[in-house]
């Protein structure tokens, strides 16, 4: 039976106005109320009138991104896997979720156009550049929104959720010279996207710091699909010094570098040593590879969750900061890193 807010608080033996100030968080309602309100909310499958629940709150009870679209931007599964864990915060908070397509010349007018409009209550970025225009664009608007991801460039005073990509990248490469190899290739994504520069300076610093060429080191930049993997796995195997080992940004772009390896006859791991970037995707398992990948790990799912959360409990308690919040990746050693071989 699909009820309405008035036979609800017939139901509960309440008022109106008592069931919808526990619906939405009202401090004046005692705990012992409140559950029986959730409790009937539960049993009856009620949902509040948005409009109605706006105008007693102010709130829109959403959050919301602008997402660019054009011909030669393809979907992403790794953006995927983040909007899933973002998505099942939202239900949990009974908050939406709305995202509003954009050309990419007018994203910034998306998101002033769409902070106006009262439909979302914060908003969030990902995929930031370098010196990123948006960050200052949010700054500038009247609601509050997070960063996935960190700006080089521009300092690092606005509320943000990263992981530590430079010291990922920088003990993945640690692991591959202590392990022999001294001919280490990078397959990385987009050049302009600062997670894919900071997991450069990673590899890079740990080469460095062991004394190893930093100026003619193999390094690809592109999509993280597994086209892409093969397409650089390749061109580097042509190079008149082939890696011996091989950092990749994706498990996806993993699949194209195992693929091409098959393809010259090399084995992963005895031949040229493979590790990748672990976004824990849903049907990528990294140990299910034939031969089961050294990675390092951290889940989009779980920061787009972690996201939702920070954003949601901000709106519903703005005195609760959003701050500032780097995750370790997780270096899971596999079968796939063993040492160089022999010349």
């Amino acid at each position: 039976m699909v009820v309405n807010l008035r036979q609800l608080a017939e139901m509960l033996g309440l008022s109106q106005t008592t069931v919808s100030r526990a619906l939405n968080g009202y401090p004046e309602v005692n705990a012992e109320t409140r559950e029986r309100v959730l409790q009937a909310v539960r049993d009856t499958g009620y949902r509040p009138n948005r409009a109605a629940q706006r105008l007693a709150t102010g709130r829109a009870a959403s959050i919301g991104l602008v997402m660019t679209v054009a011909p030669d931007i393809d979907a992403d599964v790794h953006f995927s896997a983040f909007l899933t864990g973002l998505g099942e915060a939202a239900v949990r908070h009974d908050f939406h979720f709305v995202i509003n397509p954009s050309a990419p010349e007018e994203e910034e007018t998306t998101f002033r156009r769409l902070a106006a409009s009262g439909n979302v209550d914060a908003l969030f970025i990902a995929s930031v550049r370098r010196d990123d225009p948006r960050i200052e664009m949010l700054r500038s608007l009247p609601i509050p929104y997070l960063v996935h991801g960190r700006a080089i460039g521009q300092g690092e005073d606005y509320p943000f959720l990263d992981i530590d990509n430079e010291g990922a990248f920088h003990a993945a490469t640690q692991l591959l010279i202590a392990l022999g190899h001294r001919r280490i290739a990078l397959i990385n994504g987009q050049e302009h996207l600062t997670f894919a520069m900071r997991r450069k300076a990673g590899m890079l610093a740990a080469l460095k710091e062991a004394g190893l060429e930093t100026q003619d080191v193999l390094i690809a930049h592109d999509f993280m699909t597994d086209e892409y993997g093969f397409r650089a796995t390749t061109a580097f195997l042509a190079d008149a010094r082939p890696p011996t080992a091989i950092l990749c940004s994706s498990t996806v772009m993993a699949l194209g570098v195992v693929r091409a390896l098959n393809r010259a006859g090399l084995k992963v791991g005895d031949d040229v040593s493979l590790i990748a970037h672990d976004d824990v995707l849903p049907l990528l398992k990294p140990e299910h590879f034939n031969v089961p990948l050294t990675t390092t790990q951290s889940s989009l799912r779980a920061a787009g969750a972690r996201v939702a959360e920070r954003l949601i409990t901000h709106v519903l308690s703005p005195e609760d900061a959003l701050e500032q919040e780097v995750w370790q990746a997780e270096l899971i050693i596999r079968d796939s890193t063993k040492p160089a071989p022999r010349s």
